[in-house]
C-alpha cells in the first residue's frame, strides 16, 4: 500500500531567503535521497492555514515509518526547524487528487 507523507509548516518571519535556499539545496534533495517521491508543494497566499504543504509518496507504510525514525530523517527535520514553526506531519494512504 502506497502512502503519502503530508507535512505542513509556517516559515519563520525574516528567515524566508535562508529557508528557500535550504529547501531547494538540501531539504527536497534529502527527502528524495531517503526514497520519498516529492509529488506536490503548495503555498497558502490567503487565509488562516499553514503557509506551506508538501506531499511525498512512498511505496509502503512500514518502510515510510522506518525512514521517519531514521537518524537521516531526524537530522534533516531538525535542520528544517531552524527555518519553520508550527510543523506537522502525517502518513496517509495515497488517493488521487489533492490530500490534506
Amino acid at each position: 500500500m502506497s502512502v503519502k507523507l503530508i507535512m505542513t509548516w509556517d516559515i519563520i518571519p525574516e528567515r524566508e531567503q535562508e529557508y528557500f535556499e535550504f529547501v531547494v539545496r538540501e531539504f527536497i534533495p534529502g527527502v528524495q535521497r531517503l526514497g520519498f517521491l516529492v509529488e506536490d508543494a503548495w503555498a497558502t497566499v490567503y487565509g488562516d492555514q499553514p503557509q506551506i504543504q508538501v506531499g511525498a509518496a512512498y511505496d509502503s507504510y512500514p518502510g515510510a515509518k522506518k525512514l521517519l525514525q531514521s537518524s537521516e530523517w531526524i537530522s534533516l527535520q531538525n535542520q528544517l526547524f531552524d527555518y519553520v514553526k508550527n510543523y506537522k506531519q502525517k502518513l496517509v494512504t495515497t488517493h488521487p487528487g489533492f490530500q490534506f
